[in-house]
């Protein structure tokens, strides 16, 4: 009966350090971009917002409902975290954002 006081103490010192040290739920995302500005280009695929993640440059036209940032009121470049999907159909190198966050 002596051995089970000192396991359990291994087993909660254990689950402290793992609850510790694990990011909380929905705080993970999918990149790390920089929103460079508006794209100001005149073209059929052109307009809205330009954002680079991983040296690629993409445009989205607008940001996610709910979202705490206002690229009205924003100074360039900025730095986000987000998650997005590359858009299959229409312009080329255009992009939803699903949730986005500054850095």
């Amino acid at each position: 009966m002596n051995n089970v006081k000192p396991k359990f103490s291994w087993i909660i010192l254990l689950a402290f350090i793992t609850f510790a040290t694990c990011n909380k739920a929905g705080n993970n995302y999918l990149s790390h971009g920089t929103i460079t500005g508006q794209d100001y280009r005149m073209c059929a695929c052109c307009g809205g917002w330009l954002i680079t993640i991983d040296d690629k440059q993409y445009q989205f036209d607008k940001m996610p409902d709910g979202s705490p940032i206002d690229l009205n009121k924003e100074k360039f470049p900025l730095a986000v975290k987000l998650d997005w999907q590359l858009n299959t159909t229409g312009c080329p190198n255009t992009i939803t954002i699903h949730r986005i966050a500054k850095e």
